[in-house]
C-alpha cells in the first residue's frame, strides 16, 4: 500500500465579499455538529436568522485581518503544508473542513499521487465534536462514496504529548521572554456545555462542575474542557509557571445556551478591572492564526482590555509554521508511514 497524509483545519471565506462569507457560514453552522438541534430548527435558525444578519459583520471583522495573499488561516496552513512534504517521505496533503480545498478535494490529490492508505490528521490539539469528530465522520462518508479501496487512519488528540507540549510552550517563552507580564491566559474556543456531555462516553461523568475534569475517567479521551485543561497544567508546568499567574477561558459563544466558561471577553475585562496592567493570552485550541485570534482576541481583546486601564496586551501567535512544530508533525508522519504509532 502507498501512504499519505492529509492535514485538515477548519477553513475560511474564499474573499471578503460578503457572498463569500455567508457561503461559507452556510456550509460550517448547518453541519449538525456545530450547532447540534434537529435539521428544521437549525435550518431555521441558519438559514432564516443567521445568514440573513452575521455575513455583513463578519465580512469587516475578516477585511480586518486579511492579507494579501488571502485568508491568513489558509496560507498558514499552505505554509505548514508545504514544509512538511520537503521533510516527510510520504505525499502530504491540505483540506478544509469547510470552504476549500475541501477534504474531498484532498483525498482525490492523494489518490492520483497513488496513495490508499490515507493519515488524517485533525489540526487540533484537542477533541471535540465540532472540530475532530466531523472532520473524520465527513471523511469516512467520502470513503465510502468515492474513495472505497483507501483505508485511513487517524491521529488521535495530542493535547498532553510531551512533543506538543515542548513546541507549544517553548513558543510561549519565545514571545514573554523579557517582559514583565502579571498573568498569561490560556483562551480556547469555546463549545456549548451540551457537546461536553454528548462526548461523554460513560454518559454520567462529565458534570461540569469543577472536580469532574480533573478526577480520572475514561470520557477524558474525547472531553474537550477536560483536555483544554490538561494542556494548560502541562504547559505551566513546562515552564513553571506560578500558581495565581496564569489561568483558563473560553471565547467566541454563538447563541443562548450556556457555553464553556469563563468567557474570554469578560475575563480580560475582570483583569484590567483588578488592576492588571500587564497580561499575555496564548490560544492553544489553534494551530493557525486565524479571525479568532487576530481578530477577536489581538484586536477586540485588546481593546476591551485598555477601556477597563489595562496597559500592555500581549498576544502568543499561534504554532503557525514554526520550525520545531514542523519537525514534530515531520517526524510523527515519518513514524507513522514506517509503521511505528504516534501514540498521545
Amino acid at each position: 500500500m502507498s501512504k499519505g497524509v492529509l492535514l485538515v483545519n477548519l477553513g475560511s471565506p474564499d474573499s471578503t465579499d460578503p457572498k463569500d462569507v455567508k457561503k461559507y457560514l452556510g456550509e460550517f453552522l448547518m453541519d449538525e455538529r456545530v450547532i447540534d438541534v434537529p435539521y428544521v430548527f437549525r435550518s431555521l435558525l441558519v438559514k432564516g436568522i443567521i445568514l440573513n444578519t452575521r455575513p455583513k459583520k463578519s465580512a469587516e471583522a475578516y477585511q480586518k485581518i486579511w492579507w494579501e495573499e488571502g485568508s491568513p488561516l489558509i496560507v498558514l496552513s499552505e505554509r505548514l503544508q508545504e514544509k512538511v512534504d520537503k521533510m516527510t517521505s510520504v505525499p502530504i496533503a491540505l483540506a478544509m473542513r469547510y470552504g476549500t480545498p475541501s477534504i474531498y478535494d484532498g483525498l482525490k490529490e492523494l489518490r492520483e499521487k497513488g496513495v490508499d492508505e490515507v493519515l488524517l490528521f485533525p489540526l487540533y490539539p484537542q477533541f471535540a465534536m465540532a472540530t475532530t469528530e466531523t472532520i473524520l465522520v465527513l471523511a469516512e462518508q467520502l470513503r465510502q462514496k468515492h474513495f472505497p479501496d483507501m483505508k485511513f487512519t487517524s491521529v488521535p488528540a495530542f493535547y498532553n504529548h510531551p512533543d506538543y507540549i515542548r513546541v507549544l510552550g517553548n513558543s510561549i517563552q519565545e514571545r514573554l521572554q523579557n517582559l514583565d507580564f502579571e498573568h498569561l491566559l490560556f483562551s480556547y474556543h469555546g463549545v456549548p456545555e451540551r457537546h461536553i456531555r454528548k462526548s461523554d462516553i460513560t454518559n454520567s461523568h462529565c458534570k461540569i462542575d469543577g472536580s469532574c475534569c480533573q478526577t480520572a475517567s475514561s470520557a477524558h479521551q474525547f472531553c474537550y474542557r477536560h483536555q483544554c485543561y490538561e494542556t494548560t497544567r502541562l504547559v505551566a508546568e513546562y515552564l513553571n509557571l506560578k500558581e495565581g499567574t496564569y489561568s483558563v477561558s473560553f471565547q467566541s459563544r454563538l447563541g443562548f445556551d450556556p457555553w464553556l466558561k469563563p468567557y474570554t471577553d469578560r475575563t480580560i475585562e475582570r483583569f484590567g478591572k483588578q488592576g492588571i496592567k500587564k497580561m499575555a493570552i496564548v490560544t492553544p485550541a489553534f494551530v493557525s492564526d486565524c479571525l479568532e485570534t487576530l481578530e477577536e482576541i489581538a484586536m477586540e481583546g485588546q481593546e476591551i482590555f485598555h477601556e477597563v486601564g489595562g496597559k500592555e496586551f500581549t498576544v502568543v501567535p499561534c504554532l503557525n509554521d514554526r520550525e520545531d512544530w514542523v519537525k514534530m508533525l515531520s517526524r510523527w508522519v515519518d513514524e507513522w508511514a514506517h509503521q511505528k504509532p504516534v501514540e498521545a
